[in-house]
């Protein structure tokens, strides 16, 4: 007899329906597997076999073959244990009467049967859910991450016997109730800009960068706060919604770093160490091409402290992504897509000793070394983030000063007011902040006066900028615009922008 069950493979974020087939025939007892099993996949005999009889099931011993269909496609995992046994099961005529042809099986199976969860549940859910499936079979211990997908019946099983005895209708699952976003929410971190002490022109270029969502390179000795203002980035930023919260949840998901609730809550904020590799920034791996810190970033910060001190094939690797907001990796296990939007936040001293254009400290490096220290920083890159800003030692005074500081909330409401602006404008089209327009949408709504023109045509000759700077530069404007809740971007909003391009080129 010959069972038909579904289930899905994964590729990059994108769910692929798999359909395994079982044929349990007359003849010598065999066991074969065909249609591109990886090693995981061909294993699951053992644990198939193994789960079946410790839950007091028959494990035929007739002729199997198990399929994989579509035969070409790669399957890779474990995520095909349930898939297989149910097949088995079905084929072998033990379950009788039960109505699978409906239902998405996923799961690993232990060896006394249990069920253990599996990674980048969320994108399969929704990918199957969009290709019509509505009920599914998984891994309680999946469960928290499955429970905000609404429009579909979910079964949470404990062990493989659980499954069969659902399915016969011996003792029903209950379905997950479908669990609210909101409840989720909360904030975890102890960063607040209200503990920032001075440096106010740092503080303005973090606000206009988190609301228009414009890449940041601070610059400064150490000591100076670079660390703790870029910390409170994700303190200022616009809560996420639920698309967003998805969106993010399926690359966490897919790396297998989901937390305890099961989605993610709140903005990212990576810190990759200056050690890290090409592969591990942007993605990949020799079977299962997994996302990298850019793509784990995305809808969040993305950290780079000490710049200088990262690989240049490191960071000349992020120049893509930071221009398209997504990547695609090519590996010999397969090609695939990943978002990348996210907010490049960067720190670095001026020069080796760290002291180089300080007000009060004395730089003991030669021109050739601090020259040489730049240069590790290329044109291109350095072209790409929008904000660039010094930040010098503050004083004594100021460390001392029991004055009040805006705090973090404060500072979020200006964002997410300049925030619905840009919701408003952009209302027609899938852009979400001034720093993603193009050269059409900067031609709608970012027009410049005379006198604006004037005042940016000056620094792009003094400036010797690129077109790409200038661009940049209009977009930071428009986003100054809307902090003031000005319709038209003025003068000052332009003088502004440029303030924060660094004439001294690297």
């Amino acid at each position: 007899m010959i069972a038909k069950i579904i289930c899905y493979a994964l590729s990059g974020l994108d769910g692929v329906p798999v359909e395994v087939e079982t044929d349990v025939n007359r003849g010598v007892p065999s066991y074969d597997m065909v249609g591109l099993p990886d090693t995981a996949v061909k294993e699951s005999k053992e644990r198939v076999r193994s789960a079946l009889k410790n839950s007091g099931l028959l494990f035929p011993m007739n002729r199997i073959t198990v399929n994989f269909a579509p035969a070409d496609l790669k399957k890779e995992g474990a995520s095909f244990d349930l898939a297989i046994a149910i097949s088995l099961l079905k084929a072998s005529e033990q379950l009788i009467g039960a109505d699978v042809s409906d239902t998405v099986f996923l799961g690993e199976l232990a060896l006394n049967g249990d069920l253990r969860p599996i990674g980048g549940l969320l994108p399969i859910l929704i990918s199957a859910k969009g290709h019509g499936f509505t009920r599914f079979v998984i891994p309680a211990a999946n469960a928290k991450e499955a429970r905000f997908l609404g429009g579909a019946e979910i079964y949470p099983a404990e062990t493989l016997l659980d499954v069969v005895n659902h399915l016969i209708g011996a003792a029903p699952i209950e379905p997950l109730e479908t669990a609210e976003f909101a409840v989720c929410k909360k904030r975890t971190s102890s960063a607040d800009l209200k503990y920032v002490k001075g440096q106010p022109m740092a503080r303005r270029a973090i606000e206009i960068a988190v609301a228009g969502g414009h890449n940041l390179l601070m610059i400064g000795p150490p000591g100076t706060g670079k660390t703790m203002l870029a910390r409170c980035l994700p303190t200022i930023m616009p809560d996420l919604s639920f698309e967003e919260a998805l969106e993010i949840t399926k690359i966490h998901s897919v790396a297998g770093i989901l937390g305890e609730e099961g989605i993610v809550t709140e903005r990212p904020f990576r810190t990759p160490h200056h050690t890290a590799t090409t592969v591990s920034m942007c993605g990949g791996g020799n079977r299962v091409v997994h996302p990298g810190e850019i793509s784990l970033a995305h809808g969040g910060v993305l950290f780079l402290d000490e710049l200088p001190e990262y690989k240049r094939s490191t960071l000349e690797a992020l120049r893509q992504p930071l221009e398209d907001g997504q990547i695609t990796i090519s590996r010999s296990g397969g090609t695939c897509s990943y978002p990348s939007r996210f907010m490049l936040c960067a720190s670095m001293n001026p020069c080796p000793c760290g002291n180089y254009g300080s007000a009060n400290l004395v730089c003991t490096c030669t021109p050739a070394e601090i020259r040489r220290y730049r240069k590790k920083i290329s044109g291109p890159l350095l072209d790409r983030i929008d904000l660039q800003v010094e930040v010098d030692n503050i004083s004594y005074d100021e460390l001392t000063s029991a004055g009040k500081r805006e705090d973090s909330e404060t500072v979020k409401e200006r964002v997410n007011f300049a925030r619905k602006i840009q919701r408003n404008r952009f209302s027609g089209c899938k852009l979400r902040t001034n720093a993603e327009m193009g050269e059409r949408e900067i031609d709608e709504f970012c027009g410049l006066g005379a006198e604006s023109e004037k005042i940016l045509r000056d620094a792009f000759e003094r400036m010797r900028l690129s077109a790409r700077a200038r661009a940049r530069i209009i977009k930071v404007s428009r986003t100054i615009a809307d902090l003031d809740g000005c319709e038209n971007i003025l003068p000052k909003h332009v003088f502004e922008a440029v303030s924060y391009r660094l004439e001294e080129k690297f």
